[in-house]
């Protein structure tokens, strides 16, 4: 059964041979179901500790998502899918770039308390 935030068939089979192979070391937790947990975690916005004990443990896919954030993963992920989307036509590559002005508060400029000179001081003892 596929919950609401999981991969389906067709994501996980696109996802998976871009995913990092573990040669060395004991037998790890699914990269699946490991991809599934960090997905729901993001899609819903909770902390670590908080996504269902389905997943595996929290600490480990936090690491997970670490070591492939730090590795480039997602970037390949990220990279793979816009490249079939855009294979597919269904990416816009248009950009539209806003030239608005917003003027800052004069004290949000480094501007001086008090205007813009400094006032002159009198010196000691002059009244």
């Amino acid at each position: 059964m596929i919950r609401r935030h999981e991969l389906s068939d067709a994501e996980w089979e696109f996802v998976r041979p871009l995913l990092p192979e573990s040669l060395r070391g004991r037998k790890r937790l699914d990269d699946r179901r490991v991809l599934n947990g960090i997905v729901w975690k993001f899609r819903t916005g909770t902390a670590w500790r908080d996504v269902p004990d389905r997943y595996g443990p929290w600490a480990t896919l936090h690491t997970r998502f670490r070591r492939w954030a730090a590795d480039g993963t997602f970037d390949r992920m990220l990279r793979a899918a816009q490249a079939k989307a855009d294979a597919a036509g269904d990416i816009d590559w248009l950009v539209s770039v806003d030239s608005t002005i917003v003027r800052a508060h004069q004290h949000a400029a480094g501007a001086r308390k008090g205007g813009s000179a400094p006032r002159p001081s009198a010196g000691p003892g002059v009244v």
